[in-house]
C-alpha cells in the first residue's frame, strides 16, 4: 500500500502505519486523506472492497498505528473500546533536555486556547475536560529524553499539552513551544492493543522501530497496568 505500511489486517478491521503529512479524514479541501490510501489498497485487494472507517485519528504530523474498521456490523464494538479506553495505546516522544523523572502520571484537565483556536491548554481543576497521561522517561543522548507515554484519556492533543505543561514540549512542535526538528513533529503511536470484536482475542499492534525518531531500539519497561 502506498504511503502508509499495513500492520494488520482480516475481514473485520485493518491497521496500517501512518506517516507524517497526511490527514486521517477529510478536511473539506480535497486533499488525500489515509482513509483514501486505505479505500485505494482494499480496491485492488478485495473483488467487493469494504469502505474503510477509522475509529481513531493522529494529527497531521504524528506517525503511528491507526485503526480501521471494515465491518459496520462489528465497529459499534471497536467504538465502545475507544470511549471506554479499552484500548491501551502507548506513543513514542522526544523532547529536548534531560526529562527529570522516572516516571510521571499528568492528569491536568485540557480546555481550548481562549486565545489562539489551534491550540489546546492545560487548565485548573474544575475546568476543561478530564485527561490522564503516564509518562516513563526510557533513554536519554545527545541533549535529548525519550519517553513512553500511554493515554489513559483522549483529548485533542493531550500528550502534546501535558508535556509542555511539564515544561517539556515535544521536539518539532513550533504549536507548543518545542524545538526545531528537521524530521518534524517527533511523536509516534507506536503500539496499541485492543480486544478483536468478533474474536475476543487480545490484539498487541505495533510498528516498525522509528529511526526518525531514535537511532537505536531501547527496551521499553513493561506495561502497568
Amino acid at each position: 500500500m502506498d504511503e502508509a505500511r499495513v500492520i494488520y489486517e482480516d475481514d473485520t478491521l485493518l491497521a496500517c502505519d501512518k506517516p507524517a503529512g497526511i490527514l486521517v479524514h477529510g478536511d473539506g479541501t480535497g486533499a488525500r486523506t489515509l482513509t483514501d490510501v486505505v479505500a485505494g489498497h482494499l480496491a485492488r485487494t478485495h473483488p467487493e472492497p469494504p469502505r474503510p472507517q477509522p475509529v481513531q485519528r493522529l494529527d497531521v504530523e504524528t506517525t503511528g498505528i491507526v485503526i480501521f474498521s471494515l465491518d459496520r456490523a462489528t465497529q459499534p464494538a471497536l467504538d465502545a473500546q475507544v470511549a471506554g479506553h479499552g484500548m491501551c495505546k502507548t506513543y513514542l516522544a522526544v523532547v529536548s533536555g534531560r526529562f527529570p523523572w522516572e516516571e510521571r502520571v499528568v492528569r491536568a484537565p485540557i480546555g481550548r486556547d481562549r486565545h489562539d483556536a489551534k491550540r489546546m491548554r492545560a487548565c485548573r481543576p474544575g475546568q476543561g475536560k478530564p485527561a490522564e497521561t503516564r509518562v516513563r522517561k526510557i533513554a536519554q543522548a545527545g541533549g535529548r529524553s525519550l519517553l513512553l507515554v500511554e493515554l489513559r484519556t483522549g483529548r485533542r492533543h493531550q500528550i502534546r499539552v501535558h508535556l509542555a505543561s511539564l515544561g517539556f514540549p515535544i521536539v518539532g512542535d513550533a504549536l507548543y513551544g518545542g524545538a526545531r526538528s528537521t524530521s518534524g513533529l517527533l511523536l509516534h503511536a507506536w503500539r496499541e492493543e485492543l480486544d478483536h470484536p468478533v474474536t475476543g482475542e487480545r490484539l498487541r499492534l505495533e510498528t516498525a522501530w522509528p529511526a526518525r525518531l531514535w537511532s537505536e531500539p531501547v527496551e521499553p519497561p513493561r506495561h502497568k497496568k
